[in-house]
């Protein structure tokens, strides 16, 4: 848990036996604690925003990723929020030291943009 936002990391059963990397996938959510509807978007577009930036490089794959986002979301500065993500999957053991993505279908999307 970080003041900006909390993530939840389950390891995914590997896919077959043929030596590909399991992507990564994510989910983001808010609750209403957060605010009305216009709040709850604003967070979640501001969690997008942050995992694009740090989960192609420094997730590991073959692991599910939920991020909640809180109240101080909204008003937390985006690099701490960028911080706040790199304790947590550190935290977590989901932290992997390489600049390269690892290859996957979620990860072809990020590169393509």
């Amino acid at each position: 848990m970080a003041p900006g936002l909390i993530v939840q990391v389950r390891q995914r059963a590997q896919d077959g036996g043929d030596g590909n990397v399991v992507p990564v996938r994510v989910g983001f959510t808010a609750s209403r604690k957060v605010g009305n509807a216009v709040a709850r978007n604003r967070v979640r577009r501001r969690l997008r925003a942050v995992a694009e930036m740090v989960l192609p490089r420094h997730a590991k794959a073959g692991r599910d990723y939920v991020i909640i986002g809180r109240t101080a979301t909204l008003r937390r500065p985006f690099d701490a929020l960028v911080g706040d993500m790199n304790v947590a999957l550190k935290r977590l053991d989901a932290w992997r030291d390489s600049d390269e993505p690892p290859g996957g279908a979620a990860n072809e999307r990020t590169k393509a943009r």
